[in-house]
């Protein structure tokens, strides 16, 4: 494994949780890496900004998506101009670091004749929704600098009552919970737990209910692999519920990935919303 991912790998936190991060003497004051993920070794800040903003990333060709929330932006210089990396090593090491913690890459632009290339990852960690743009510049001599642009934003989390999924389903004859998972992935976290457990109460009490789980994601990545992942998740949610004391022949799962959205998948407010689990009576 190449020095600096081993470096960086070490160097990625749950929030809430510090570890002493390499510092250069000569970092602008009051400045300082972000807590998420370290800077590449042998650099220093030159700019350093902190505060709730909006910064735009690249999600597809032309496309750039406005992500609101605490913003951090830093801009850091290579120290020796014989040891600093490719603008491609340095995305490549940033890609690795943020599927180490099981992050993704929303969008690539690979280096080229006067462009040196972007990035934008994303992951879900710490109960935050964190997108990362890394942006490798080419032109300072005799050291060149790179942007590490990061905007964290409150997932959203939804812990719904048995009471108000009765009410709900009652209604309009299903309810759409936003369960958190990990990207990719379709392990219950502590908030899905919760969730889950409420659901475990709604059916205890109402003996008679039967729910159809369904699972859906928003249009980032793969169809067919957003509809196994829903299908996955849903599965989850059921299994869950079964180990909690719930008939197996009350339920049933099924994933629908990005085939049924509910809002526009253009903005991350709208992939938000898609990502969800239905419970749907039956």
């Amino acid at each position: 494994m190449p020095r600096f991912i081993r470096f960086i790998a070490f160097a990625v936190l749950c929030f809430g949780f510090q570890v002493s991060a390499f510092s250069a003497p000569n970092d602008v004051p009051k400045s300082k890496d972000h807590p998420l993920l370290s800077r590449y070794p042998d650099s220093h800040i030159v700019e350093y900004e902190k505060n709730f903003n909006s910064f735009e990333f690249a999600i597809g060709g032309s496309k750039r998506q406005a992500v609101e929330g605490d913003a951090t932006r830093i801009v850091y210089f290579h120290n020796n101009g014989d040891k600093q990396p490719s603008a491609l090593q340095l995305i490549r090491n940033y890609q690795n670091a943020i599927r180490s913690i099981g992050g993704e890459v929303i969008y690539e632009r690979l280096p080229r004749d006067a462009d040196g290339g972007e990035t934008t990852l994303k992951v879900t960690t710490g109960g935050k929704e964190v997108w990362v743009r890394i942006e490798p510049g080419i032109f300072s001599a005799p050291t060149q600098s790179y942007l590490v642009q990061v905007v964290e934003v409150a997932a959203m989390q939804q812990v719904v009552t048995a009471n108000k999924m009765l009410d709900e389903l009652n209604k309009n004859g299903f309810i759409a919970l936003y369960i958190n998972f990990d990207t990719g992935k379709a392990d219950l976290k502590a908030d899905g737990q919760a969730t889950v457990a409420e659901i475990v109460r709604l059916l205890k009490t109402n003996a008679a209910l039967k729910l159809a789980i369904e699972g859906h994601t928003d249009n980032i990545g793969n169809a067919a692999a957003n509809k196994q992942l829903s299908e996955n998740r849903a599965r989850s949610v059921m299994q869950a519920i079964v180990a909690g004391g719930i008939a197996g022949n009350r339920l049933t799962a099924a994933g629908f990935g990005q085939e049924r959205p509910v809002a526009d998948n253009r903005s991350e407010e709208g992939r938000a919303k898609n990502r969800r689990v239905e419970l749907v009576k039956k």
